[in-house]
């Protein structure tokens, strides 16, 4: 592993990422042999009967396609603290939560050495090729990073989410330096228990360091548009301690506090910098290269969920570029982005052909005809064979299945992605959307991405009144007859109704699948309804999640509400100030 304060050196990490996807093929071959020799003794494989064989063939033919839920019985088991080998060969000693944000509520999923090495792998790779085009000097990193507490199981386990399993391994701040990613607030910040109070000690700390920040980054784009839509709220407040040299007294955690107080020393000269070029920021555009003037770029992930937060981080990042960081999920690591000078709605990532095993099933074929024959055979059946790593074709959507090396054997992950070109020979990947997550009522099929490009599009209406969106999510109504689509807006002033109806009618329009538009003309599904909702709602959405457990660094939020997420559509359905009916139809 890295040394301490060995810098990386990124020609070495490019000509081995070169040499690996000149040959993903052979590269995928090995890496599944060796996933299912080292995990041969576990039960889950051996109940299988591949009996030894490695091959890509046998392990389609003996091995099933599997959601979370096929496996929740054997994760159930490690969590209670069985320790044989239930899924994987070495015990699993963490557990990784989801963001729980997609179901309502976290799942289990199992994090070994393994995983944490491909973390690194993939950090390593995206970092080589994005310090070829934007070198950073010898600094600090602005990171927005919240670790929640690690919790024991009931067998004993740790369990923390993904960024968390991450952030407290003994490797991530040699990793982290390696790469010149050092965070400059104290661990006891990122450690905090109250996310609040880590926030502006964040803020702080990039304040008190302003000169040295090389990046600003967090893991997703929506916390760095949170850290400076606070930083809009508390500056002046954040000038006073930096005046006086005393914290505020919103920190009330005697760590945090002892912490920043090694750091905070009166300084009224900085203190007035900050005011004066506050004061002179028009709508606070531009913000962030005033506040840190040695900053390279802005990074954290930007695509999928993240795409509606671009416009607000844009306007805070002045001509600063975004990077998209790396894709993944709390199962494991797909791909790093390669080409970092890309705006990040045309990110795409390459994936790395030995950190998992790939498959994808393609979603060209007309997959509908079957869901509407219910009387077929499962819908499974019906469903077009998976294709391996390099035989997917340019410009097909797929649906990526992973087998990885901490357990999980041809995994449906329910990410549908793009291949947008190839690498050497191995599918640079753009994320699509979830694939679970759709607003269908009968015919209908939206998905994330539908719905994300209807709120943009009406969203135009109020920009003009120099208002926008700054939250949003949906759900399906059914309890009315028929059916019809919510969406729930937070707005960052007060629009008219007038306005507002025309916002209604124009999001009822912009959902332009055939399934829906024809269902809408003879009245099958009803008018779309908008629901504005009070300041703040979507905080509380984030609490709440927070509350459970979730850590902010993971938080998405749900774009989506089904019935199963109660809670949250109690507090979207309990905190609307306004609602209007389209008239569209």
């Amino acid at each position: 592993m890295l040394e301490k304060m060995e810098i990386l050196d990124v020609e070495i990490v490019i000509e081995e990422f070169e040499a690996m996807t000149k040959d993903a093929g052979s590269v995928q071959r090995e890496t599944l042999k060796k996933i299912l020799e080292e995990n041969a003794c576990a039960e889950y494989l051996q109940n299988l009967g591949l009996n030894g064989r490695t091959d890509p063939e046998s392990f389609k033919a003996c091995v099933p396609l599997v959601t979370h839920k096929d496996l929740e019985p054997y994760i159930q088991r490690i969590t209670d603290g069985d320790s044989s080998p239930i899924l994987t060969g070495k015990p699993i000693t963490t557990i990784s939560l989801s963001s729980g944000t997609t179901q309502g509520k976290p799942k289990f999923v199992p994090f070994n050495d393994e995983l944490m090495e491909t973390t690194l792998q993939i950090y390593r790779t995206s970092y080589a090729f994005r310090n070829r085009e934007f070198p950073v000097g010898k600094g600090k990193a602005l990171q927005f990073i919240y670790s929640s507490k690690q919790s024991k199981t009931k067998g004993g386990l740790f369990a923390g989410t993904a960024t968390t399993n991450v952030f407290r391994n003994s490797q991530f701040k040699n990793a982290m330096q390696a790469i010149q990613s050092q965070c400059c607030s104290p661990d006891e910040v990122i450690f905090g228990p109250d996310f609040h109070q880590s926030l502006y000690c964040h803020l702080l700390c990039g304040l008190i360091f302003r000169e040295e920040i090389q990046l600003v980054s967090s893991t997703f784009a929506h916390s760095i548009v949170l850290a400076f839509r606070t930083f809009e709220q508390v500056w002046e407040e954040l000038c006073a301690d930096i005046r006086e040299g005393i914290l505020s007294s919103r920190i009330t955690f005697p760590s945090v506090r002892s912490a920043m107080a090694k750091l905070l020393k009166p300084n009224p000269e900085l203190a007035d910098l900050i005011h004066k070029k506050c004061t002179a920021l028009s709508n606070w555009y531009g913000l962030i290269p005033e506040l840190f003037p040695n900053v390279k770029y802005i990074y954290g992930i930007m695509t999928g969920s993240m795409e509606p937060y671009l416009k607000k981080l844009r306007h805070y990042a002045g001509d600063l570029p975004l990077l998209s960081a790396d894709y993944g999920s709390s199962e494991g690591w797909i791909g790093a982005n390669i080409n970092p000078n890309l705006p990040p709605e045309s990110a795409s990532y390459a994936v790395l052909p030995n950190i998992g095993y790939f498959e994808f099933i393609p979603l060209n074929e007309n997959v509908e005809e079957h869901v509407q024959d219910k009387v077929n055979a499962s819908f499974l059946s019906a469903e077009p064979k998976p294709v391996g790593l390099t035989e997917v074709k340019v410009g097909e959507e797929y649906e990526i299945i992973m087998t990885s090396f901490a357990g999980l054997y041809r995994y449906r992950l329910g990410d549908v992605v793009k291949v947008m070109g190839f690498h050497n020979s191995t599918p640079e990947l753009k994320f699509v959307c979830r694939r679970n997550l759709m607003l269908t009522i009968n015919i209908d099929k939206n998905t994330e991405k539908d719905l994300q490009l209807a709120v943009e599009e009406a969203a135009k209406l109020i920009a003009g009144e120099k208002m926008e969106v700054v939250d949003f999510s949906s759900h399906v109504d059914v309890s009315t007859d028929p059916g019809h689509y919510v969406i729930f807006w937070e707005i960052s002033g007060e629009v008219s109704d007038e306005v507002l109806k025309e916002c209604c009618n124009c999001l009822d329009r912009s959902f332009v699948d055939a399934g829906y538009i024809s269902s809408r003309k003879v009245n099958a599904i009803g008018p779309l309804e908008l629901r504005v909702v009070w300041r703040g709602t979507f905080q509380k959405i984030l609490d709440h999640y927070l509350g459970l457990g979730a850590a902010l660094s993971q938080f998405k939020t749900p774009r989506c509400v089904g019935p199963t997420n109660n809670k949250v559509l109690q507090i979207l359905c309990g905190n609307v100030a306004k609602s209007y009916f389209s008239t569209a139809f």
